[in-house]
C-alpha cells in the first residue's frame, strides 16, 4: 500500500506541474496586452512599454514561468495585475466558497445515488424502472435550470432558503448550511443520477456472480449480505463515477455562483480571464487541479482499499 501511494502521489505533482506549465503558456498565447488594457487605450506608447517590463511580459516565457514557478512553491503567487491584491489571499478568501458547494454536493450525491443504486438492483421492477426515467431527467437537464426552479420555488416563492449571498461556517453554521444548500441541490441533482445508474448496474453484476449465490444459499441475507459483500465489490465502480463527477461540479460551480451570487474561486476565476489578470488565472487554475488531483487521490486510496488487487497495478 506504501508503494502504491507513492506512486500515485509522484503521479499527482507530475500532473500539477504539466497543468500549471500548460496553463502559463497558453494564457500568454491569448491575443492582446495587459499592459494596454490596465493603461488604457490613449496611453503613451512608452508608458506602455514600461509597464510591460514592470510585469515581466517582456522576459522569456521559460525564465518567467522558472521565476513563477519558484514562488508558487514557496505559497506566493503573485498580485494581481489589475487591483494589487495578493493573489494566494485572494483564491484563500473564495476557496472555502467553492469547496463547499462542491464537496458537500459530491458527498450527497455519493450517498444519495450508492442508496438508489443498491436499492433499485436489490429490489428490481418497479424501483428500477422508476430509477431509469429519474437518472435520464438528471442528465438531461442542465444545472442552471434546476437552480433557477430552486431558487424560484424556495428563495423567492416559499422564502424558506435565501436566494443569494454566502455564510461562513466559522461564523454561523446553521447559516452556512442555509446558504449553501440550493446551489448544492442544483449540482447534485445530476451526479446523483449518474452515480445511481453506474452502481445500479455494478450492483447487479455483483449479485448475479457465483460466490453471492453462495452466501445465498449459506443463509445470509440482508442488510449483511448487501453491504458488506454487494456494495463493498460494487463501490469501486461508484467511486471513479464520483471521482469525475467531482471535476464536473468543480466545472458547474462556475454557473451555479453566478445564479446564486456566491463569492467564489469560479467567479474570481471568470473576472480574470475577462482581464486577462494572469497572476490570478494562473494562480486559480493551479489551485483547482491541487483540489481536484487531492481528492482524486483520496479516491484512489479508497478504491485500493476496496479492491487490493489495485495495489499491484
Amino acid at each position: 500500500m506504501i508503494a502504491y501511494t507513492a506512486k500515485r502521489v509522484a503521479s499527482a505533482v507530475f500532473l500539477v506541474f504539466v497543468v500549471s506549465l500548460l496553463s502559463f503558456f497558453l494564457t500568454r498565447l491569448v491575443p492582446g496586452d495587459p499592459a494596454r488594457t490596465i493603461l488604457g487605450v490613449s496611453a503613451p506608447a512608452q508608458q506602455v512599454a514600461e509597464k510591460r517590463t514592470e510585469l515581466g511580459l517582456d522576459e522569456n516565457v521559460f525564465v518567467a514561468y522558472a521565476q513563477w514557478l519558484g514562488h508558487a512553491v514557496t505559497g506566493s503567487l503573485g498580485s494581481s495585475w489589475f487591483t494589487g491584491q495578493d493573489v494566494a489571499s485572494s483564491i484563500a478568501s473564495r476557496l472555502p466558497v467553492t469547496l463547499s458547494i462542491a464537496l458537500v454536493a459530491t458527498v450527497v450525491a455519493g450517498v444519495i445515488g450508492t442508496a438508489l443504486g443498491l436499492l433499485a438492483a436489490v429490489r428490481r421492477g418497479f424501483v428500477d424502472r422508476l430509477l431509469q426515467p429519474i437518472s435520464i431527467g438528471g442528465f438531461a437537464i442542465p444545472n442552471f435550470i434546476v437552480a433557477i426552479v430552486l431558487l424560484g420555488v424556495f428563495a423567492i416563492h416559499l422564502r424558506a432558503l435565501p436566494a443569494t449571498g454566502y455564510t461562513d461556517l466559522t461564523v454561523d453554521p446553521a447559516g452556512w448550511a442555509r446558504s449553501i444548500t440550493l446551489p448544492v441541490v442544483a449540482l447534485a441533482v445530476g451526479a446523483i443520477a449518474a452515480v445511481a445508474q453506474q452502481m445500479r448496474n455494478a450492483a447487479i453484476f455483483v449479485l448475479q456472480q457465483d460466490y453471492v449465490r453462495s452466501l445465498r444459499g449459506r443463509g445470509l441475507r440482508g442488510s449483511t449480505l448487501y453491504l458488506k459483500h454487494v456494495l463493498r465489490n460494487s463501490a469501486p465502480v461508484a467511486l471513479t463515477v464520483l471521482s469525475l463527477q467531482f471535476i464536473g461540479l468543480l466545472s458547474g460551480a462556475v454557473i451555479i455562483e453566478n445564479v446564486f451570487a456566491l463569492p467564489g474561486i469560479a467567479a474570481l476565476t471568470v473576472s480574470a480571464s475577462t482581464q486577462r489578470d494572469e497572476p490570478v488565472i494562473q494562480g486559480a487554475v493551479v489551485t483547482v487541479v491541487v483540489v481536484v488531483v487531492l481528492v482524486n487521490l483520496l479516491i484512489d486510496l479508497a478504491y485500493a482499499w476496496l479492491n487490493p488487487k489495485v495495489r499491484t497495478s
